[in-house]
């Protein structure tokens, strides 16, 4: 088993399913999909790409592996493991379980004379994965195929990762919708203090990475969590970084104060909305970008 029977049920108590056999692949419910059935609003994602947030699958395959303890991360950092140990579960088991895990922990909304009628039916048939629920994917041996085998079944994938597997990522042979990188740091000793690299090299593999981003003929996305007193300085660096990767998008979110991250940082490190939106002009400055969307409430805002 990837977890303690311990670290799984403490997982399963905020919500995670775990599926196949294995205990390294999960899904779980997201926020914006349950305030989307009950019409109360969807995720950025939606309102920046067109995700449906009721027909989105939140799932990870490979929740304890991860090359990184970020201060940010709401995850629980004790159960990290740097490198794949032992067997793993096959695409389709993940798939087949994981729509299934989301449908039964949808079912009560059936119960639920505010959830709108037509949208719980579609959620029955998720049409975008979120793959990046927890740790990173690009460890999991068979990323390749579960790109592939959502491919096969109609989905959107996008693929959050940390750029630290930059041999996987520069010989992915199928290529997610969107690629997610994680830019969170403008310098070495920024990225050391907050992303705690647990290997070596860690920030030289963040630069090779990002110049690989470029050779993807995907949509790629730059992805920067702003931890306020931390993170949030030398624009122009971040700027630097991005014109390096030639992303479609930039996203500059806010971090949240949630999770296992509460153990680590406060409310003190979270940036308001317009924090968030002038570093973004002012990374945007020195990128040749600008800001074309946003949401305030996600604390988010979008590059181009």
């Amino acid at each position: 088993m990837s977890l303690t029977k311990e670290a799984q049920k403490k997982l399963e108590y905020s919500g995670y399913r775990f599926v196949g056999q294995h205990g390294h692949a999960a899904a779980k419910i997201c926020h914006w999909t349950k305030q989307s059935i009950l019409d109360k609003g969807v995720c950025y994602k939606e309102k920046f790409y067109g995700v449906k947030s009721h027909r989105c699958l939140q799932m990870s395959p490979a929740v304890p592996y991860c090359q990184q303890e970020c201060e940010f991360c709401w995850r629980d950092l004790s159960y990290t493991k740097t490198e794949w140990e032992g067997e793993y579960d096959d695409p389709k088991t993940i798939i087949d379980e994981a729509i299934k895990a989301q449908n039964n922990l949808l079912c009560g909304f059936f119960g639920n004379d505010k959830a709108n009628r037509e949208k719980l039916e579609e959620s029955k048939t998720p049409t975008n994965a979120a793959i990046s629920l927890a740790g990173e994917p690009t460890l999991y041996p068979e990323i390749d195929e579960l790109i592939a085998e959502f491919n096969r079944r109609d989905f959107t994938t996008f693929l959050v990762s940390n750029g630290q597997y930059v041999e996987k990522l520069k010989n992915l042979e199928t290529e997610p919708y969107q690629l997610y990188l994680s830019l969170d740091a403008p310098s070495k000793k920024i990225y050391d203090d907050v992303c705690n690299p647990q290997i070596n090299d860690g920030w030289i593999n963040l630069n090779e990475s990002l110049e690989t981003l470029a050779s993807f003929n995907s949509r790629t996305c730059i992805r920067t969590t702003c931890v306020k007193g931390k993170n949030m300085e030398n624009p122009e660096e971040y700027g630097n970084l991005i014109k390096k990767a030639d992303p479609t998008f930039v996203e500059i979110k806010a971090y949240m104060c949630v999770g296992s991250s509460r153990e680590r940082l406060t409310l003190d490190n979270m940036p308001s909305f317009d924090e968030v939106k002038e570093f973004a002009r002012k990374i945007g400055e020195h990128c040749g970008k600008e800001i074309v969307n946003e949401s305030e409430i996600s604390r988010v805002v979008l590059l181009q």
